[in-house]
């Protein structure tokens, strides 16, 4: 008689047990309540780079801009990203390379416009006719697409031996025109007020 109670019992436990890990299984996969919720995007990180370098190229394939960091941090909420040590170049033919360089910058996310901040700095080579020119200041910005630098922060600005300061400036590489703005001072050098104010 006892035999055939728990014989008989057998199967109720298995279709219990089978029971219970069916509807273990439909809790586990069915989607959470929060799931299917957009949640807003978070000023977070969202991928690192260690010394960072990327590239535009022309139409012909050369190099046209060089952008390096030592660190790149990008934020997914904004597509913007934090550099430490960035320096951009600008290469163009027959032109002079120039560069701009910061202890910190951020670039947007078409990297069309590059900040720089701390230290700030512009340097185009001597050559093709122009003395060398540096420009120091708290804060450039590099518009990419337009090939312009400019800042609304103090300035200094040599050129040669001539030397300028001003309340901001806007330098377009494709015309190599300067222009500054605000409280303009400075002394231009018998040496290069011959030459091209370009």
């Amino acid at each position: 008689m006892n035999q055939f109670r728990w014989t008989s019992l057998i199967p109720l436990v298995a279709m219990a047990a089978l029971a219970g890990i069916t509807y273990w299984l439909l809790q586990a996969t069915l989607p959470r309540q929060d799931e299917g919720v957009v949640r807003p995007k978070q000023h977070t990180p969202d991928y690192f780079a260690d010394n960072f370098s990327i590239s535009e190229l022309d139409q012909s394939g050369a190099t046209q801009y060089r952008l390096t960091a030592s660190k790149l941090v990008h934020y997914e909420d904004d597509e913007v990203s934090d550099l430490t040590m960035p320096a951009i170049r600008a290469f163009q033919p027959a032109k002079p390379v120039v560069t701009a360089t910061g202890d910190r910058g951020t670039v947007n996310g078409d990297a069309s416009i590059v900040d720089l901040y701390d230290n700030a700095r512009i340097v185009r080579d001597a050559g093709f006719g122009d003395p060398r020119m540096q420009a120091d200041s708290s804060h450039f910005r590099v518009l990419v697409n337009d090939d312009v630098i400019e800042t609304e922060k103090p300035v200094k600005l040599q050129r040669g031996q001539s030397i300028m300061t001003a309340s901001g400036m806007n330098y377009n590489n494709v015309t190599r025109v300067i222009q500054l703005f605000g409280n303009v001072r400075g002394a231009i050098a018998p040496v290069d007020s011959g030459s091209s104010q370009k």
